[in-house]
């Protein structure tokens, strides 16, 4: 009988050479030091390039701010977490007891987050060509066309098409501070606008929400100087 990683390997349709990267993109920062946020980092980075590129070649008359604001839908939490579900990552994390209890196992942020790990543990294993075949297996089921960018936008989203609008760097999100228990953590990050000097600080129990919060800040702030 196969085991459980066996399972979610063929369903990832890779294998793993280095299981130690496999085994570290599904732990939380609850359950052991070796957490997946490094990878979910490296992941984030890998999973924008391979949609681009997806974009790029399936939707070629469109103009860069169409390409932007689809791109934005297709790796905002809710779409990354339809594929989370359809993996059924929720049955291979490993979190703390604490998280456990409060339901981590079926929160969207970490749900969303272990997918971003996956493809970066996948890089990481194999290389770009292979991360990037997995990205496209994700996406086989989602409906990709022009009028995605009519779906409602989230504050980041909002925001960096705002900024681009007006032919703007995209805003700078770093984390500042982590605050509490490892299972009762909370998140300190910072949205900047260079070329206005402008930064807001956001706070949420992951760095996905903290990252909303410090974009909501921002955009009121924005929206009073124009």
């Amino acid at each position: 009988m196969a085991s459980d990683l066996q399972v979610l390997q063929q369903r990832l349709q890779h294998t793993f050479t280095q299981h130690a990267l496999l085994q570290r993109a599904l732990t939380h920062r609850s359950f052991s030091a070796q957490h997946y946020e490094r990878l979910e980092f490296l992941g984030d980075s890998v999973l924008n390039l391979a949609v681009s590129d997806l974009l790029y070649n399936r939707l070629g008359t469109l103009p860069e701010g169409d390409l932007s604001r689809i791109r934005a839908n297709l790796v905002r939490q809710d779409t990354l977490h339809q594929l989370a579900e359809k993996l059924l990552l929720s049955a291979h994390i490993k979190l703390g007891e604490g998280e456990l209890r409060s339901g981590g196992k079926n929160r969207p942020s970490i749900l969303a987050d272990v997918v971003e790990a996956l493809i970066g543990a996948v890089y990481l294993d194999a290389g770009y060509a292979k991360a990037q075949a997995l990205v496209l297996r994700l996406y086989e089921g989602v409906d990709i066309n022009p009028q995605m960018q009519a779906m409602v936008k989230d504050a980041k989203t909002a925001l960096q098409e705002w900024l681009q609008g007006r032919k703007m760097k995209v805003p700078v999100y770093t984390v500042v501070a982590t605050q509490g228990a490892a299972h009762q953590q909370s998140f300190d990050v910072d949205c900047e606008i260079s070329e206005w000097g402008l930064k807001e600080r956001g706070t949420g129990i992951s760095r996905r929400t903290a990252e909303q919060a410090a974009a909501t800040l921002m955009l009121e702030k924005i929206k009073t100087k124009v």
